[in-house]
């Protein structure tokens, strides 16, 4: 069973910055697309950006030139670099990757706060 374990939230101040990590771990042979979801209070879940194992990204509308998404391959890691943060970003954002181990999966972590206040 593929573990997603995410750290680095927390709260921050509109216009400041915070690290998101998430490291896969557990028997894996590969892994095709990571990305990070948000969820904030009574609203569906959201993606915010995902990455493929070739490096290719997509953004939220919402986060484009704001956030950015990057991953380490030999560490099993995604990570994502949120600056110029704002209130609206406050949410529980979740890890998720999809891929290969004794079988295939998709596996989610199990999430961190992000709270940024005004």
């Amino acid at each position: 069973q593929v573990q997603l374990v995410e750290s680095g939230g927390g709260l921050v101040q509109a216009g400041g910055s915070l690290r998101l990590s998430c490291a896969a771990s557990g028997i894996i042979f590969s892994i095709n697309t990571m990305g990070w979801y948000r969820q904030a209070p009574g609203k569906q879940r959201e993606l915010v950006a995902y990455i493929t194992s070739g490096g290719s990204t997509n953004y939220a509308d919402s986060v484009k030139g704001r956030f950015t998404i990057s991953r380490d391959n030999p560490k099993n890691t995604v990570y994502l670099q949120m600056n110029s943060l704002k209130p609206e970003d406050t949410a529980v954002y979740y890890c998720n990757a999809d891929g290969l181990g004794p079988h295939l999966f998709r596996s989610w972590g199990q999430g961190t706060q992000v709270t940024v206040s005004s």
